[in-house]
């Protein structure tokens, strides 16, 4: 009896089979402006309430203004760049730059 059917192929190539599809692209920029963008949000938000020279109610307020914009923005940016990678890094970067200058202020935790 001979068994003529080929092997499978190999891991890789059925990972990176999988990750072509169109639908995983999508999940991932959704994902990246509801998360991401929520981390912008948050972030800069915290960062402006700390750094802004007026009294702490207004910047708060100030903060959280603008850090509505820029959730929006971030899900405008998720969708409008060329691939899921650069969508994800253009939100992460300024959120983590936002988050990092919050701590260096000496924002309380």
């Amino acid at each position: 009896m001979d068994n003529t059917t080929p092997p499978p192929p190999p891991w890789h190539r059925r990972l990176g089979a999988f990750l072509a599809r169109p639908w995983l692209g999508v999940l991932s920029r959704t994902l990246a402006a509801i998360l991401g963008g929520y981390a912008l949000a948050a972030a800069s938000a915290a960062f402006l309430a700390v750094a802004l020279p007026m009294a702490r109610s207004q910047a708060v307020l100030t903060g959280m203004l603008v850090a509505i914009a820029l959730c929006a923005c971030a899900a405008l940016w998720a969708f409008a760049t060329r691939t899921a990678l650069r969508a994800w890094a253009g939100i992460a970067l300024p959120a983590a730059l936002f988050w990092l200058g919050t701590h260096l202020l000496g924002a309380p935790a």
